[in-house]
């Protein structure tokens, strides 16, 4: 079953994402703010994550010593525990520069909430993200987070 549900609104060149975590917020935001925790969740090389104002990123996958993965992105704005504004760019690929809102809510002493909203530049560049496995990935991802953060609380 999917827990990570992926939301994108007919005639709008973006998607909503939510996800509740069994997880103190403060260790679902390190979970994205620390690049071991993001490697280690998300199965990439964190070959940069400056998370901070004016900050950036990049993030490498290879497979039999080939990258078949790699992004990268400015981060625009960081609030410790409540949100990450960051662009994100998946090289050689049709889906464009994104604009992403991370935004992280207590919902009690151990649950928190993930919405991010994803803008893309057009609905053809929206299409081509959705045209690749990205709800099964995020889920997968979501999952080995929930996982991850089990083990760290």
């Amino acid at each position: 079953m999917q827990k990570t549900n992926v939301h994108a609104p007919e005639g709008q060149p973006c998607i909503f994402i939510t996800r509740e975590f069994d997880l103190p917020v403060a260790l679902l935001f390190k979970a994205h703010a620390q690049a071991q925790l993001l490697a280690q969740w998300m199965g990439t090389n964190v070959i940069k994550l400056e998370n901070k104002k004016h900050g950036s990123f990049q993030f490498e996958t290879e497979h039999n010593g080939n990258v078949v993965f790699s992004a990268h992105g400015t981060i625009h704005d960081v609030v410790e525990n409540k949100k990450i504004v960051r662009t994100f760019e998946m090289h050689n690929s049709d889906v464009g520069v994104q604009l992403e809102y991370l935004d992280f809510e207590e919902l009690g002493k151990e649950k928190s909430k993930l919405s991010i909203q994803i803008n893309f530049k057009s609905m053809e560049h929206r299409a081509a993200q959705l045209k690749m496995p990205f709800a099964y990935g995020l889920n997968s991802a979501h999952q080995r987070l929930q996982e991850i953060g089990n083990q760290l609380k």
